[in-house]
């Protein structure tokens, strides 16, 4: 306990919290203190001017990052037919229909991200209860409800993420690794900032993009200067 917390000050010490830092400093801040023994994530955290319990302030969508997240992602599809062989050819990790739903129901969610063709939603509606909550249900919005599973299988293990905006008005994602360069974190973060800017909903108010901060799983956060990001 001592050494992290001896590691903590040390960081804390190499940002100035009343700083909005420009995006490649806020980097190299946080690469500098990545120094736990494992691949620590890189996570952004955004607070946006929207209430989300209004339908029209409602912030979601999807994102491809150029470098992926450097997390190797599980992914579930319920298909049927030729499809099935295509989704497996695609690389996924779980495919099924109605034995599918029943080991969800029972509790096994074993994967990160759930695709489904259209002609499977009657039997994955009846899971709305299991995987909404845990933002797992396929939507047609965000390319989960397709005949396409191949390429959204490919587009998930790719390094596509989803973002959803939480009662607070705040969203965040993990964004890639410690270990990544520099550049390729650069790229990553910007393509997931545009991809909210782009996301802006009609009822949103005043700013839009409030505040922003960039940290790994154990470091402090860097608030981000974002008008450069945003001009």
């Amino acid at each position: 306990m001592a050494i992290k917390g001896k590691r903590l000050k040390k960081a804390n010490e190499s940002i100035d919290r009343s700083a909005l830092y420009d995006l490649g400093d806020a980097v190299k801040i946080l690469k500098a203190n990545a120094t736990t023994k494992f691949d620590e994530t890189v996570e952004i955290a955004i607070n946006l001017g929207v209430d989300p319990r209004h339908a029209d302030q409602m912030v979601r969508g999807v994102v491809s990052l150029p470098h992926g997240t450097g997390k190797s992602l599980r992914v579930a599809v319920f298909a049927k037919g030729d499809k099935v062989k295509e989704a497996e050819d695609a690389g996924a990790d779980f495919v099924g229909a109605e034995d599918l739903a029943e080991k969800i129901k029972k509790g096994e969610i074993d994967f990160d991200r759930c695709i489904a063709t259209p002609d499977m939603m009657a039997v994955v509606g009846q899971l709305g209860k299991v995987l909404g909550p845990k933002g797992l249900m396929p939507n047609p919005k965000l390319g989960t409800v397709t005949m396409d599973v191949a390429g959204a299988v490919q587009a998930a293990k790719a390094g596509q993420i989803e973002f959803r905006v939480e009662k607070a008005g705040i969203i965040h994602a993990g964004v890639g690794k410690a270990s990544f360069s520099a550049e390729a974190l650069n790229e990553n973060l910007s393509a997931f900032i545009a991809a909210i800017a782009k996301a802006k909903p009609t009822g949103a108010k005043a700013t839009y993009m409030k505040r922003a901060s960039v940290s790994t799983t154990m470091g402090p956060g860097v608030k981000l200067n974002l008008g450069p990001l945003l001009s």
